[in-house]
């Protein structure tokens, strides 16, 4: 697309700038909600939360590497502290996204389990685990010669066996 770039993955419209609009009126609403709540708005706080919205963060410990890139003085427990401000007022929900990132070298053992419709279960090891997702994805034309680095899985909110998720 021309006047358009990729960043972390996701292309961006430079041309009509609908991305910043985008990205600015929620970090304004986040910001209102925090301040609604007593929440403090510190030069860190809006730090996290440009790196909450403008990446693909899956874990306090990614924020944190992040944000210490930019603020060397920030703290693991700030980052917690705003992403448990941030689950509190609804902005975000740790529940849903889960990344999954084992090499082909991993020597961990039942690193995920697999259910299937007839409740037959399969507790694959780490190394089977990415074997059968490269392969699912070689198989599909998605993948030729790259290796698998990570999976990012948001579960589904629909009611479809609902009852057989686990959080």
């Amino acid at each position: 697309m021309p006047g358009c770039h990729q960043a972390n993955g996701v292309t961006k419209d430079c041309c009509s700038g609908k991305e910043y609009r985008r990205t600015q009126m929620q970090k304004e609403m986040i910001i209102e909600k925090l301040k609604a709540h007593g929440g403090r708005i510190t030069k860190q706080r809006l730090m996290l939360l440009d790196i909450i919205l403008e990446n693909e963060c899956s874990s306090c410990k990614e924020i944190f590497y992040k944000a210490s890139k930019i603020d060397h003085k920030i703290g693991t427990a700030t980052v917690y502290r705003m992403i448990n401000a941030l689950e509190e007022i609804g902005a975000i929900s740790r529940k849903n996204m889960y990344r999954v990132a084992y090499s082909s070298e991993c020597a961990m053992e039942d690193a995920c389990t697999v259910v299937l419709d007839d409740d037959t279960t399969y507790h694959l090891s780490a190394k089977m685990w990415n074997k059968v997702v490269q392969e699912g994805l070689q198989a599909c034309g998605y993948a030729k010669d790259q290796k698998l680095v990570s999976v990012t899985i948001k579960p589904c909110d629909c009611d479809v066996n609902q009852e057989r998720r686990e959080v």
